[in-house]
């Protein structure tokens, strides 16, 4: 069930069964020479969904644009500032918890936004508490990330090994072709280059990573690894889904 697509009266009948909702948080940037800049956005729209559907879970909208500051030096990204983004999210939420929803659950395709929707969650609990809605005080919001789950790491890990990097990777690069078969990108890649740590903004991202890839063969990449990877995706997410709506506050 998708809330964009649904009306008021719906949502209004969904709330009196649940309180849990799912919001898909990406980001728009450079994903190397053949990642598609919305790579981020489309695995976590096309995996909530997924989750939505397989739990009856209402999905939101995706929020598109997250905090990719260290790649604006490729042309084509767009990005918050970490407080603009804390800012957002506080809202959406608070949005959400004045029509009585009390469970968000965060499926994230983006490293970069992890800091800050930990952050976001802090903002919103005292933001709430201070406006003293009613349930404010049982409010509760996780972030799960996609590519962290467990079978998700030993299938890119029997896929790509050592190639599958940490940015731009054959991974999130298959579940896009999965999704969008019709926009696969093909470019030559520059040799594997070793994977640097302590990035100081985004010129300097460029000066070490000059096609955008962080250690990644996205080469790799098949849309039938995408299914699959989609597929173990949605289901370890609806099960950790199923998990926080269980979970009592304390």
């Amino acid at each position: 069930m998708l809330l964009h697509l649904s009306t008021w009266p719906e949502i209004e009948q969904y709330l009196s069964q649940s309180q849990g909702i799912i919001i898909p948080i990406g980001s728009t940037e450079q994903h190397g020479p053949t990642g598609l800049i919305g790579t981020d956005a489309i695995c976590a729209e096309a995996i909530a969904q997924g989750v939505g559907e397989m739990t009856q879970a209402l999905v939101a909208p995706t929020l598109g644009v997250g905090m990719a500051l260290h790649h604006g030096a490729f042309p084509g990204t767009i990005s918050l500032h970490p407080t603009t983004l804390i800012l957002v999210i506080r809202d959406f939420i608070t949005s959400l918890v004045r029509a009585g929803f009390q469970k968000f659950f965060f499926v994230n395709a983006h490293g970069g936004n992890v800091a800050t929707l930990k952050a976001a969650f802090a903002e919103t609990y005292c933001y709430l508490s201070d406006l003293r809605l009613p349930g404010a005080d049982t409010v509760q919001c996780q972030v799960a990330n996609w590519y962290m789950q467990r079978g998700v790491y030993t299938l890119a890990q029997e896929f790509y090994g050592d190639q599958e990097g940490s940015h731009a990777t054959p991974s999130e690069v298959a579940l896009t072709q999965y999704v969008y078969p019709d926009a696969i990108k093909t470019a030559p890649l520059a040799a594997l280059g070793p994977r640097q740590w302590g990035i100081y903004g985004a010129a300097d991202f460029r000066r070490r990573y000059p096609d955008g890839r962080m250690g990644s063969n996205p080469a790799l990449a098949t849309p039938d690894q995408g299914q699959r990877l989609y597929d173990v995706a949605v289901a370890e997410l609806a099960k950790a889904y199923g998990e926080f709506l269980a979970a009592e506050p304390v």
